[in-house]
């Protein structure tokens, strides 16, 4: 192993799976998921996915449906960046990951999982200005607002993305290049630095806040101020809508926030490598599959939207 260590620059991922027969089955398990995923975020030829619904539909060219598409996409991108890799090594039975791929890989997942926090405060506070504010929503959430959230989401996401990034691999790594971790992710990376590394788990930890826990309050903020005025709301079929809606997005928030708040706010000296992997699970493939199931399928308007665009296709192969 030491000579190892000192002839390449390569990292081990210990993956999150045991070599028999009880990981080849969970491993078929989590390709179904990552399938269902693939499904619902994007579709395939002529299934219908969020995003190409979005873009077919003129019904659906809202604030809201936008913001979706890009949940969709952060959520595709999210999940591509660690599954493949995990059933490659899985079944191949080769653990090693570049130096460069290393960093690909913390790149995308990291501003994935920036990028997503911003945007589902973005979309709490769209749910925020239509319920409590619905004459001032044409302006608030004008098209041109809308486009900068996500691209704010976007380009304060990957700034973030690169300096972590960037700092992590110029980080001298000399106890050993074995992760315990199914992804290059920075706290699982850095009890294997030759340095102290106690400022940068504090800059790991104020980028949380600002990324994350900022967010989150805001979020919480939005909600209360909804449910406060949705209940009360005189006409009951209006407060049933709402809160079917804030209890749909509360559901996402809860299943993105808690494993992150879980693993990051923790402090390294009592985390467990076990627990980070299984909490990961949560983010990185449990979320992205379920956000298009939790946004769609108890959404009447994309139902809608999927029966047109199937009727047309039906019409068209006629």
């Amino acid at each position: 192993m030491e000579k190892w260590n000192q002839t390449t620059s390569d990292f081990i991922l210990l993956g999150l799976l045991p070599p028999n027969q009880a990981g080849l089955l969970l491993l078929l398990f989590i390709i179904l998921l990552f399938s269902i995923t693939l499904f619902g975020n994007s579709g395939m030829i002529y299934l219908i996915s969020m995003i190409h619904l979005i873009r077919v539909d003129p019904r659906l060219h809202t604030p809201m449906y936008l913001l979706l598409s890009q949940l969709s996409l952060m959520d595709l991108i999210s999940i591509s960046t660690t599954v493949p890799k995990m059933a490659v090594d899985f079944l191949s039975g080769q653990k090693t990951i570049s130096f460069l791929g290393c960093g690909v890989q913390i790149f995308f997942f990291a501003t994935m999982a920036c990028s997503e926090g911003l945007l589902l405060a973005s979309m709490a506070y769209d749910r925020f200005v239509a319920i409590c504010h619905p004459l001032h929503y044409p302006i608030r959430m004008s098209k041109l607002m809308c486009v900068k959230m996500i691209i704010g989401s976007w380009i304060l996401g990957s700034i973030n993305s690169v300096t972590h990034t960037v700092y992590a691999l110029h980080i001298p790594y000399c106890r050993s290049r074995a992760i315990n971790h199914f992804l290059c992710d920075i706290p699982a990376m850095l009890p294997l630095a030759c340095m102290d590394t106690w400022v940068y788990e504090y800059v790991i930890f104020v980028s949380t806040c600002l990324f994350l826990l900022f967010p989150f309050l805001g979020i919480t903020a939005s909600y209360g101020r909804v449910l406060f005025a949705v209940f009360h709301m005189s006409s009951v079929e209006g407060r049933k809508k709402a809160y079917t809606t804030c209890s749909t997005h509360l559901t996402v928030v809860t299943f993105y926030y808690a494993p992150f708040f879980y693993t990051y706010f923790q402090p390294s000296n009592v985390r467990s490598p076990t627990g980070d992997k299984i909490l990961a699970v949560f983010y990185t493939i449990l979320t992205p599959m379920l956000n298009p199931i939790i946004y769609s399928l108890r959404n009447k308007e994309v139902l809608g939207a999927i029966e047109r665009v199937l009727g047309m296709v039906s019409t068209k192969k006629q």
